[in-house]
This record gives structure tokens, sequence and C-alpha cells, in this order.
């Protein structure tokens, strides 16, 4: 763990958080008192969604692809 002060941080954010993403853990001094810590935060696994994940969770109706009533197109279409 190393100690930067706030001018550091000031100066070069973004390279600091360069050092923080790659691992490193860094303490924010403000007049040689340590007030802050940097350190990075665990990455969230990203993969596939598993296959069936909302089985059971809800039910298709059976005329789900049916046409629309004739007053509810109307609706959608302003007539």
């Amino acid at each position: 763990m190393s100690t930067i002060s706030l001018q550091d941080l000031e100066r070069d954010p973004s390279g600091l958080l360069d050092r923080v993403e790659a691992g490193e853990r860094l303490v924010v001094a403000r007049d040689g008192r340590p007030v802050a810590e940097l350190c990075p935060l665990a990455s969230a696994a990203r993969g596939p969604r598993p296959f069936g994940l909302a089985a059971g969770s809800f039910t298709v109706p059976a005329d789900f692809d049916a046409p629309l009533p004739d007053d509810l197109l109307r609706a959608f279409e302003e007539r």
C-alpha cells in the first residue's frame, strides 16, 4: 500500500486510477495525515446468462399472437 499526497492526486488523477485499476491500494494523505484509501472494486463476472433463468416465472397465453381487437387497433392507429 502506497501513500500519496492530495497534491499527487490533483496532479495526476488518471495515472493514479490506472495504478488502482491494476490492483494497487493507495492511501491519500492531507498534511501528512491519512484521510482516504483508494482501492480497486471487484469486477462483476460477465458471461452468458444461463438458459431457462426465468423458467416457470410466467406463462404465455395461448392467444399471445392473435390479432388485436379492432377498437385497440384504432386506438393505436388514431383513427
